[in-house]
């Protein structure tokens, strides 16, 4: 109810937010855009729901409301205590966000071999037969190794000094 009197009171309305992108890959609304992010959490049950950049103080699976936009999204998770950020993208969003390490996660095989120089995992391969656990283990692997230093792809090639954006309450367009 917030969100609809916020974006009400700026003369907006709150189910226009999708990218082009999101729009090209078949998304029609916000609202289709936030189920695919809560699927994206799995099955472990919620812990706590958290404002934007709220230190997070929660063990588990735990949400943060903030806005669509990767950059000001990304910043609240980090302002909130995120040490590593996992991102995932269907369509080659070439984003780091310094000042912590950001995994790239590719969601199809297509995308992922035309930007093997900027995506870290390949998640496509559960499509091409590999299994959700092994897929897991992979990421869970690189979490590992970028937590004890090994360097992501976006920091190798020093991607990331201007993605961070603090968000102000508003539209971001």
């Amino acid at each position: 109810e917030w969100w609809i009197d916020h974006a009400g009171k700026l003369g907006s309305v709150i189910n226009n937010n999708p990218s082009v992108g999101n729009k090209k890959g078949g998304l029609t609304t916000i609202y289709e855009k936030s189920l695919g992010a809560i699927a994206k959490g799995g099955n472990s049950p919620l812990q706590a729901v958290y404002e934007y950049a709220e230190p997070v103080t929660e063990k588990g699976f735990v949400i943060m409301d903030t806005p669509g936009f990767d950059p000001a999204s990304v910043t609240g998770m980090i302002a909130g205590g995120a040490q590593i950020v996992c991102f995932t993208t269907g369509r080659g969003s070439c984003f780091g966000c310094k000042p912590v390490p950001t995994i790239k996660i590719s969601t199809n095989t297509p995308m992922f071999e035309r930007m093997q120089d900027d995506m870290d995992i390949n998640a496509g391969r559960i499509l091409d037969g590999a299994s959700v656990e092994e897929v897991g283990q992979e990421i869970f692997d690189k979490i590992i190794a970028v937590a004890s230093g090994e360097q992501t792809k976006s920091e190798a090639q020093g991607i990331g000094d201007e993605e961070f954006c603090p968000w102000v309450p508003g539209p971001v367009l």
